[in-house]
Order: structure tokens, then sequence, then C-alpha cells
């Protein structure tokens, strides 16, 4: 038995190899086209569709002809989007890791929300109420008392009350528990700069969170029908001792008005925060019309204490007035991997690859496939030449 491969056959592997190679080639490229490589700060879990403009420092807007102009923000970073679109009209430094305050209390609502019936009544229990950081903002949990869910949230929401969160947490399986499902509660939104330690928002090592990302936060919040009227009550009740409650008013002024802050017009509400490392933190909505825009403004360098609802105000203005004026430099949704503009026609591998692997994903099934032809050009080849032996 005589076993060989003529020049010719050689040729022909080799051809049958490059034409793979040719077919599977739009594959890599769909891979890559509309595709920034990863910003600053390490690789993310998703891709970033091209422009990344939002990973620049300094401010990014593209205004067209009778575009307002920004007003003057003094805020370590900030973001101003469509809530329904989830087009980021115009930001500064959004994805800044900074210190967020009780703003992360969005996040906390949005994982434990789902999980925890609010008519469903508890007894505090002490160790419930143990390791709330010295001055914190309180609601006034006491315990041996009986509360129900919806209670807590609004001392949450309202109070911004860091006892109110031991508890829910408590009931959630825990502060680490609680705090890794925030974890991935963040990833799943495409929030990738958020690192949570302190479910309640208190100063801790290593804790963060960016405009872009609270404002991610916010959003989502807007599509909960219990996180929405929660955010956007100014005054309710709390439970004192012995069947009497207690009137409590929303920390959040731009919803209030208190403190000598004017209400925003047309304000949702969502959450407010301070802390002396973060400074003053705010993520707001509100709605004009059929349009309804998230804002986040975090730490604030000039203005005092109710810069950040001035600046939030203000940012709100200009993004109303700049409805069709403005190209969007960016989007809430942003984190996902999404085909780049291009023909309609995408190929079949490209549009199934996971939106989770890296880059050279559709590269490695391309060589793979390529070899693959080559591989099977040869054993064929080869097999023409064994049989064709065989039978001499």
């Amino acid at each position: 038995m005589k076993i060989g491969l003529s020049s010719r056959a050689l040729v022909s592997a080799c051809v049958l190899c490059a034409a793979g190679l040719l077919a599977l080639a739009p594959v890599a490229a769909v891979a890559h086209e509309g595709l920034d490589p990863d910003p600053p700060g390490g690789p993310r879990a998703a891709a970033i569709p091209r422009p990344a403009l939002l990973y620049r420092s300094g401010t990014q807007v593209h205004p067209l002809s009778g575009a307002p102009r920004l007003p003057r923000v003094s805020a370590l970073s900030w973001l101003v989007a469509d809530a329904d679109s989830g087009e980021v009209l115009a930001a500064y430094d959004a994805h800044r890791r900074l210190p967020p305050a009780s703003t992360l209390k969005t996040l906390f609502a949005l994982t434990l929300l789902p999980a925890l019936p609010v008519g469903v009544p508890h007894t505090v229990r002490r160790e419930e109420l143990a390791g709330i950081g010295p001055g914190s903002s309180l609601v006034g949990v006491a315990e041996g008392r009986t509360y129900r869910i919806a209670d807590l949230w609004r001392g949450v929401f309202l109070s911004s009350g860091n006892d109110a969160v031991h508890v829910l947490a408590a009931l959630n399986g825990g502060w680490r528990t609680t705090a890794a499902r925030m974890q991935e509660k963040a990833r799943s939104l495409g929030a990738l700069d958020t690192r949570v330690v302190s479910p309640d928002g208190y100063d801790t090592p290593g804790q963060v969170s960016s405009a872009y990302d609270l404002a991610v936060f916010g959003r989502a919040g807007l599509r909960n029908a219990e996180f929405a009227r929660y955010c956007g009550t100014a005054v309710s009740s709390f439970p004192g001792g012995g069947g009497w409650a207690y009137p409590i008013r929303n920390t959040n002024r731009l919803l209030t008005g208190a403190d000598g802050v004017d209400p925003y017009p047309g304000l949702i509400g969502i959450k407010n925060g301070y802390t002396s490392k973060a400074g003053n933190t705010l993520v707001a909505a509100a709605r004009r019309g059929s349009r309804t825009l998230v804002v986040t403004v975090l730490n604030p360098r000039a203005g005092g204490g109710h810069a950040v609802y001035e600046e939030a105000g203000e940012l709100l203005d200009w993004g109303f007035g700049a409805a069709g004026r403005v190209e969007p430099v960016g989007s809430l949704d942003g984190l996902r991997a999404r085909p780049a503009p291009g023909p309609a026609t995408v190929p079949v591998v490209a549009a199934v690859t996971p939106a989770g692997e890296a880059p050279g994903w559709a590269e490695a099934c391309a060589i793979a496939g390529a070899a693959g032809m080559g591989a099977g050009a040869v054993s064929l080849v080869t097999r023409g030449r064994v049989e064709r032996s065989e039978a001499d």
C-alpha cells in the first residue's frame, strides 16, 4: 500500500485553506468593527461600542445648530441622559470612580426589592442593627419593634436610614451576601465601575461608583413601580412605639424644596447622599412633556451644600432645552456589545457570538474553521491516494 500526496494535491489543499480563511474573515472583521479596545482601568466584561467618548476625560458633548450652552458645573463628575432611550446627552468624566455615599442605595433597592414582599411584617432583632457606622443617617428602627417591609423601604428612600438598610440586608442573607448580590446586579446592568463593600453607601475603603453607573441604576429604578413610588415620596410616616407614628421627610431637597432649595418642576425623585469623603451626591430624574431625563452629579467643588441640587437643576434645564439639538455621546446601554452600523446582513457566527467573549473569540473560530477545512481537504486527498494505491 502506498500513501502519498502529489504536488497538485498539496496545492489544492492550500487553496481550500486560503478559501476558508477568506470566507471566514468577515467574522473577525465584524468582531472588531465598531468596538474599541479596553478603556483605561482594565478590561471589561463586555465590549464598548465605538466611539467610547464617555471614557475620555473632560466634557463630552456634540452640539448641533441652536443647541443651548452647557451650564458651568463644578462637580467632579456628572452626566445627563434621556431615561427612555438611554442616550447620554452630555457628561464630564462619566466613568471616574468616586465614593457614591447613599446614592448606592439605588443599587441596594434594585437588588432587594424583588426579593422582599413589602407587606410582610418583621420584628427587628438586636443583631440586625449591629455594625452601623458612626454618624450614619437613621430613620429610627428599634430592636423588638415590628415593621412591615414597606415601612423599612420608606426609611431607606426618605430618611436614607442605614438602620433600615441593615435590617433589610439581614433578611436578604446578611451583609456580605447582599454586597455580593449588589455587585452581580451592577454587572448585569453593565455598570462596571461600581465596587460594593458596604450596601448602605457608608464610606468604606475600595467602595466606588461613577456618574455613569449611578445613572444606569436610576434609570433602571424608574422601570420598577415600587422603586419609582418610594423615590418620589416627599413626606410619609414611620412607626414609633405604642401604635403611634412620626413624620419623615425625603432628604432629596430637589423633590421637597426644603432648606431654601426650590423644588424642581416635574421632578420624579431618586436619591441623594452625603459623606465626608464622597461630598454631596445626587441621582435625579424629571419629566417634561413626553421626555424623561436622568442626571447624576457627584461632589460639587463650589457653591456649598446646595450646589448639588442647583447644578443638577441646571443640567436638567439644559437637557430639556437640548432636545433634538445634540448628538448623543454614548448610551446607558452602551456597555453591552452590539453590532456596528453597516450592512443589514451579519454573518451567522458573528451574530451568535457570546456577548461576554473577548474580541479574540471570532478570530479563533475563523482560524479553527479554516484549519478544519484544510485538514478535511488534506484528508480527502490522502484518502483518494490511499484508495487508488489499494486498487492497484
